[in-house]
């Protein structure tokens, strides 16, 4: 899930990660999300909104290339 909500516009952008071992269950899965989390918000040209992403069921299960790839979705659906 990926909450966006707006900031200042001078501020950077935030991030809020929490990925709880319902989601993940070993710490290899939750740390490898929040690798591949980190990277797209670095990457993403984000500025003046705070980012919150929390996990769900499954998410363990993606691939890297999927997460990022589900990340940008709900980002494009959250800003139209």
């Amino acid at each position: 899930m990926l909450v966006v909500a707006p900031s200042t516009h001078d501020a950077p952008a935030r991030l809020g990660l929490a990925i709880s071992k319902k989601c993940a269950k070993r710490a290899v899965d939750r740390n490898r999300i929040k690798r591949v989390t980190r990277e797209w918000f670095r990457t993403s040209d984000l500025h003046g909104v705070d980012v919150v992403v929390t996990g769900k069921h499954g998410l363990a299960a993606l691939s890297s290339a999927e997460l990022r790839s589900s990340l940008d979705a709900l980002h494009r659906r959250k800003l139209q």
